[in-house]
Order: C-alpha cells, then structure tokens, then sequence
C-alpha cells in the first residue's frame, strides 16, 4: 500500500487522507518535526512514501533525488478554490 508523508503544514490534513483511504503519516509521528528539508526528503525516499508539501525547495530537492513528491502551490489551491467558485456559484461575476 502506498503511503504519504505529510509536511508540517498538512499534518492537520492526516484524518482527512485517511477517510479518504490513504495511509498518511506525518513528519511528527516519524520524528523528523523541525529536521531540515534534505532529511525530510530522504526519509521520504528511504521509505518510498510519497511526500506532501507546498514548500518548492522540498519539492524541488525530492525532484533532484528521484523522490516522490506532490507540490500543492498556491497557484493550484488558486485554480481549485477557483473551480469549486464557479460549481457553486455559476452565475457569479468576474471583474
């Protein structure tokens, strides 16, 4: 089973993942709270998780090691909170 590694700012997103049928741990429950993003994505790796973050220099470094690694950007939460803006309120104006 394929399992996430959370960054510090998803940790409040682990019960979520999981209703949703991940197994997600985060960087709290294997020790690494506050460890530099070098350890983080080797733990990531080590352990063939698949490691969550918003932080680029993460993902880009889990790039450079071959990690896996999803990068939720502001630029995507844009995109969706956009989307589920215009489901919801299709008649909604844009300037």
């Amino acid at each position: 089973m394929t399992k996430l590694l959370l960054d510090e700012m998803y940790s409040g997103l682990k019960e979520y993942f999981e209703l949703l049928g991940w197994e997600a741990l985060t960087v709290q429950d294997v020790g690494l709270q506050g460890a530099k993003d070098r350890d983080i994505v080797l733990y990531a790796k080590a352990h063939d998780l698949i490691l969550i973050t918003q932080d680029q220099k993460m993902a880009d470094m889990a790039e450079i090691l071959q990690a896996k690694y999803v990068l939720i950007s502001s630029g995507l939460i844009a995109k969706i909170a956009d989307a589920k803006i215009r489901e919801k309120y299709p008649d909604a104006k844009q300037t």
